[in-house]
């Protein structure tokens, strides 16, 4: 049992690849582990290369400028930007951003019953894809706003409405996780800010002027 830190961190597969070389397993539990590390090792590179290509896609002129706007916010890697061009293809087609926290399953569900109305958990609807990579990048927003090395780069070259609209939402979400963090579970917290992400999301793609090339490709 792995017990000097995080499970899948350089250090865990260092411990990993100890277990075989060192020898401490078995001569079949050695052959049976190697088989599974050498699996692990291939899905890893199959995963690396497919981000790479992924990149690559990402600098067509179908996707550049769009990509580079959203890879402003925090939390937005060349992949997530790329799940979110990919299947929300045309922002514009919200007539606000409710209208999409809505559509990738990111508002409470209401239950009525006569006078009463009570909301409760989000409804899960719609676009699953986005509404993963949207609660994932919430997470980030724990951390008190900065601009890290990795979020330089994605904002180098960028319009500055696009930075400015980070830094603002940097601001506006840190506080709401902040707050909620204090009296409800932090994956709650999550999924509030990833709605609240949603909407500066919209409002991004709404100010870019962003032709929707990569929308008609997604249809």
């Amino acid at each position: 049992m792995y017990r000097e830190g995080h499970n899948w961190t350089g250090k865990h597969f260092a411990w990993l690849r100890a277990i075989q070389r060192d020898a401490a397993l078995e001569t079949e539990d050695r052959m049976v582990f190697g088989e599974y590390l050498a699996l692990l090792d291939y899905k890893l590179d199959r995963r690396d290369e497919l981000d790479r290509r992924i990149e690559a896609l990402a600098l067509e002129p179908a996707y550049k400028e769009a990509v580079g706007r959203l890879g402003c916010l925090k939390g937005i890697s060349t992949q997530a930007a790329m799940v979110l061009v990919t299947e929300i293809g045309d922002f514009r087609r919200f007539e606000h951003p409710g209208r999409l926290m809505a559509y990738v399953g990111l508002v409470p569900a209401e239950h009525s019953s006569g006078a009463s109305r009570r909301q409760g958990s989000i409804t899960k609807a719609g676009n699953s894809r986005v509404r993963h990579v949207l609660v994932q990048a919430a997470w980030s927003y724990r951390f008190p706003p900065r601009r890290g090395e990795v979020l330089k780069r994605r904002q180098q070259d960028q319009p500055p409405d696009a930075i400015a609209h980070s830094w603002k939402a940097q601001h506006r979400l840190h506080k709401v996780f902040k707050r909620l963090a204090l009296r409800k579970k932090s994956q709650i917290a999550a999924v509030a800010v990833a709605r609240e992400l949603a909407g500066f999301v919209w409002a991004l793609m709404q100010e870019s002027g962003v032709e929707n090339e990569a929308g008609r490709r997604a249809a």
